[in-house]
């Protein structure tokens, strides 16, 4: 799943991975993220940090307080590098951050290395 509230982003990482074998489920924001996750989604989630009316880490810590982190794999899609310190409590739930711009062949690899755990 990718979460993002910029048009460009969710189109690009569909696109990017549109021959895969999985589905690719976009949610404009975490509202719309936790609908899905509410409807069974299990895997990974590419979410963007800053985001309005619920940011990435607001999200996080929904999906935290509602048990849903079973099965889940997220990954923070940041324009910043160093995550906000006053967010530690939640680092644990991050396996990583991806950085955009990001590299498409990079972010396939990221993608396909985060599953291979599912397995």
């Amino acid at each position: 799943m990718v979460v993002d509230d910029d048009e460009d982003i969710l189109f690009t990482v569909q696109s990017l991975f549109k021959k895969s074998s999985f589905p690719v489920y976009s949610a404009h924001s975490g509202q719309e993220c936790l609908k899905i996750l509410d409807q069974g989604f299990k895997g990974v989630i590419l979410m963007d940090i800053m985001m309005p009316e619920m940011d990435g880490w607001q999200t996080i810590q929904e999906i935290v307080n509602r048990n849903q982190m079973q099965d889940l794999i997220i990954s923070m899609f940041t324009a910043k590098d160093v995550p906000d310190i006053s967010l530690d409590h939640l680092k644990e739930y991050v396996f990583d951050y991806i950085t955009k711009p990001f590299e498409p062949e990079k972010l396939i690899a990221l993608v396909d290395d985060y599953l291979a755990l599912f397995n």
